[in-house]
């Protein structure tokens, strides 16, 4: 063998590996129509769009168009779509409605790309506005007598994929880490009341705990039991502002980091509104203010945002207001600015007139900051047009094709 070649040998390197990986990143939104019936009649080609929903860095949307999208159907069919609703070129994603069967039934009517993803590929939006979706998803006449319609209701749940390519060499050898299982540990110690040392009575109903834990968890406890004062050497404490409920879910949540699954609790956020400062998340939101629970009071604030209505805005924004939930205030105040002229008309409004001035004085300045946007080419409508057409009594927004109204 020639030198030359013995040495060129002897330094081969080793061969080194990639991998491209394309997949789809995944997200899904249920959007809920109330009162379909007033919404026929509004004219095709307008639509009543979902809230934006973030799925692979893009923002989208649902489009429920009643009277239908095509002219040359004249209102014989509904029509559903999926917008990109923010900026992008060329976003190639996946797709599936589906229009859920209020029966029980499980018979939904579902429209998936997934399904032929391999046949055609991935449906390519080309800029924000691009849609993806059926003129012809419904005929009309038939869904008004189907198990789709209930209590004046529809139902449409969405699934988009986004298409994302990826250099990845990690995956190659990997090795899988499972979730944290520190909450469910921290909760059987709540459950089997191993070393508990100190016993809170609730109307009659015993719970026990450890200082520790409570101590570690709410700053309102660490000054109880930290500070050497009478509450400090204390085993048995009446609390005479929670119910037992109240106070189960609370210390549910000091012990794992979540929410109790709990019916009543999945019932808040669609409470009406004589019933919102009684259902278990408002309760649960005054008791996380109380005991510094910041983490408890998002999760509160989470659910009872979920369906802020023109009838509950008031009654919510009061609570928020009432026990410093900040971001539901937020949310609050700028949904009832939006809507403004219906808001104005509700049992609620007349409260805030009547118990919280200072909060009209911040919608009042809400409601200038939204001007101030339509002013200088923003998206929000016009608040004063609102009261100008009579706004929209039912919470809903309505739109039409060239609208693009966020909240």
């Amino acid at each position: 063998m020639p030198d030359g070649a013995a040495h060129e040998k002897d330094f081969l390197l080793s061969p080194t590996s990639s991998r491209s990986v394309t997949e789809t990143v995944n997200g899904s939104h249920k959007f809920l129509i109330q009162g379909y019936s007033l919404a026929k009649g509004m004219g095709i080609g307008k639509h009543i769009a979902s809230d934006n929903f973030t799925v692979g860095g893009y923002q989208w949307a649902i489009y429920f168009y009643p009277d239908g999208k095509n002219p040359e159907d004249n209102s014989t069919y509904v029509s559903v779509f999926i917008a990109l609703a923010s900026e992008g070129t060329d976003v190639r994603a996946l797709f599936e409605l589906t229009l859920v069967d209020q029966s029980g039934r499980g018979k939904h009517k579902v429209h998936s790309h997934f399904d032929r993803s391999l046949e055609s590929g991935p449906y390519t939006l080309k800029y924000r506005g691009s849609m993806w979706g059926y003129k012809r998803f419904f005929r009309r006449a038939m869904l008004e007598t189907s198990d789709f319609l209930k209590d004046d209701c529809l139902k449409i749940n969405c699934t988009v994929g986004v298409v994302v390519s990826a250099m990845d060499c990690s995956r190659l050898h990997s090795i899988r880490v499972p979730e944290s299982d520190i909450g469910s540990h921290f909760g059987m110690l709540l459950e089997n009341q191993e070393g508990s040392d100190v016993a809170f009575h609730v109307d009659g109903e015993k719970f026990h705990a450890h200082k520790l834990v409570l101590v570690a968890r709410s700053s309102v406890f660490r000054d109880q039991f930290l500070k050497g004062g009478e509450e400090d050497s204390k085993q048995e404490i009446i609390v005479t502002d929670l119910e037992p409920k109240v106070f189960k879910a609370m210390l549910h949540f000091i012990y794992r980091d979540t929410l109790m699954e709990d019916e009543e609790l999945e019932a808040s956020s669609s409470s009406c509104e004589s019933s919102i400062s009684e259902s278990l998340a408002a309760k649960l939101l005054a008791a996380a203010d109380k005991y510094g629970l910041g983490r408890l009071r998002l999760m509160c604030e989470s659910y009872l945002c979920k369906d802020i209505s023109v009838n509950s805005v008031a009654s919510t924004l009061a609570l928020a207001d009432r026990y410093h939930a900040m971001e539901l205030k937020a949310v609050c105040l700028k949904f009832a600015a939006e809507n403004l002229a219906a808001v104005m008309r509700s049992n609620g409004f007349e409260y805030l007139k009547e118990h919280c001035p200072a909060l009209q004085s911040e919608l009042l300045k809400t409601v200038a900051g939204c001007e101030e946007e339509c002013s200088s080419g923003g998206k929000s409508r016009s608040v004063w047009a609102q009261l100008s057409d009579g706004g929209d009594t039912n919470g809903r927004r309505v739109f039409n094709g060239s609208c693009d109204i966020q909240r």
